[in-house]
């Protein structure tokens, strides 16, 4: 696997059952170090050895809409 990336979604979540439905889908990811889903600012970062594609695909899992991403960096 490749070095861990930082990956910022802006993502449309209405309530913590939509929070808790990306943060799901995050847990069973495989390579994810770590991930933030925050309701209050729309948002998920996730750090993981997983490529862009793979992230947001599973992201878009959920239905949600993801209205924005990009990789982080330092």
């Amino acid at each position: 696997m490749s070095a861990p990336k930082k990956y910022h979604f802006d993502v449309t979540m209405t309530c913590s059952g939509c929070s808790g439905a990306v943060e799901r889908v995050l847990k069973k990811l495989d390579g994810v170090d770590s991930y933030d889903v925050s309701l209050e600012k729309q948002s998920v970062d996730v750090v993981t050895s997983q490529p862009y594609e793979t992230v947001y695909n599973t992201i878009a899992k959920t239905g949600k809409k993801i209205n924005g991403g990009q990789e982080v960096t330092a």
